[in-house]
């Protein structure tokens, strides 16, 4: 049978439900009160499996303390007090984080200037409901493994709505390349590429988190892929998920290479470099060809966050060839999210999606392993290291006795 727990959210004292891994009595059919008596009934109750999942009393978490787009130098660890799920959230142990090049824009504060520090770090991660309030336990109940995209992921323990939790078969960190990553390339291909069958496809940073999704996404569309790359390696990986003509651009000339093979010009731009990378794209596209601007990594760490770019004569070049160029940005196309993750999901499952890892395996110093290493990640990715999408394992089983 459940215990009664009282546990203390700031200073307030709130009535808390401890359950097993199904012990929600208040779903059973039984009124509570047929079992014990509930002291408080003012506040939401919670579900919190104190036992099952040996919730300490504190946890850490990556907090931006000052604006930067240097990452060390704006976000610092802290020590606080575990956050009680609200009536409608969850309360998620995170196992598995995703690293993404916006996390220095989010850092910098380039998205929402009215945010002010400090405010916690960290867009995407993976992990095993260990709390949450009644409203929520329709849905989910303790044990169940989650993903989610939202803010605040960069901790050992986040509080989630349960409406924008995913529901996920096991945690993986393959289903993690999916939240971010794999939904960009998804979406942004889907309603601004028209993609059509027998065009060429350009995937700039193809060996990346959201490159590999633009490679694979566009060949299942029928097209030509052409994918840049800074490693032989990361070409080999290219050939592997079915990139027609991989260019490492550190032995091989781009621009020249796309005007010798590709005369014609090039018929969508999948573009996340900036600069002159960006300007080369604008130069080679087909007659009617799209481009896609889903970001502009090459500027990210600048104080600016914008790349140098000789755009003058950017209208002349989109009206001489009837081309034109969009910018895409995930949280505009929620209502695209739900499909986008649950179709990759799938193909993910019958074996149809390769979603590449990179856990800092070939890093100098070793494997991302706790919350630590994320500025070591950040670092690594920067540094145009990674193969795949970074993923940090905030805490393994061993470190903690997770069931995950």
């Amino acid at each position: 049978m459940s215990s009664l727990l009282l546990v203390r959210n700031g200073r307030r004292a709130i009535s808390v439900i401890g359950g097993g891994r199904r012990g929600t009595d208040a779903l059973s059919g039984v009124h509570p009160t047929a079992r014990r008596f509930i002291i408080d009934m003012s506040y939401s109750a919670h579900f919190m499996d104190f036992k099952g999942s040996s919730i300490p009393s504190s946890m850490r978490k990556l907090v931006v303390n000052k604006l930067s787009p240097n990452f060390r130098e704006a976000v610092s660890m802290q020590t606080v007090a575990i956050p009680t799920p609200g009536d409608a959230d969850l309360l998620v142990r995170n196992r598995y984080v995703g690293i993404n090049a916006s996390d220095i824009n989010y850092s910098a504060g380039r998205y929402d200037p009215s945010v002010k520090p400090p405010f916690d770090a960290g867009f995407e991660g993976i992990g095993e409901v260990v709390g949450l309030g009644l409203s929520a336990s329709s849905r989910y109940t303790v044990g169940d493994t989650v993903a989610y995209f939202g803010s605040g992921a960069f901790a050992e323990y986040t509080v989630v709505p349960a409406k924008e939790s995913v529901p996920v078969p096991t945690v993986k960190p393959e289903i993690l390349t999916l939240l971010v990553s794999g939904a960009t390339a998804y979406i942004a291909l889907k309603r601004l590429g028209d993609l059509a069958k027998g065009e060429t496809v350009l995937v700039t940073a193809a060996a990346g988190g959201t490159g590999q999704f633009a490679v694979q996404f566009a060949k299942q569309a029928g097209c030509h892929v052409i994918g840049t790359c800074s490693s032989n390696e990361k070409a080999g990986f290219l050939k592997s998920i079915g990139c027609d003509r991989p260019i490492n651009y550190t032995t091989e000339d781009l621009a020249k290479t796309l005007r010798k093979e590709y005369p014609q010009g090039i018929d969508v731009v999948y573009e996340s470099v900036g600069g002159s990378v960006l300007e080369l794209a604008v130069n080679s596209l087909a007659n009617k060809g799209r481009l896609i601007v889903i970001g502009f990594i090459s500027g990210y760490q600048t104080a600016s966050g914008i790349p140098p770019f000789r755009g003058g004569t950017l209208p002349v070049k989109l009206l001489q060839k009837s081309a034109s160029m969009r910018g895409f940005f995930l949280p505009h196309f929620l209502s695209d999210y739900r499909e986008a993750l649950g179709s990759m999901m799938q193909m993910f499952a019958k074996g149809k999606l390769v979603c590449e890892v990179d856990g800092g395996d070939l890093a100098q110093e070793g494997r991302f392993i706790g919350l630590e290493s994320i500025f070591r990640a950040v670092d690594y990715m920067y540094a145009g290291k990674n193969l795949g999408k970074v993923v940090v394992d905030v805490a393994p089983p061993s470190a903690n006795n997770s069931k995950l």
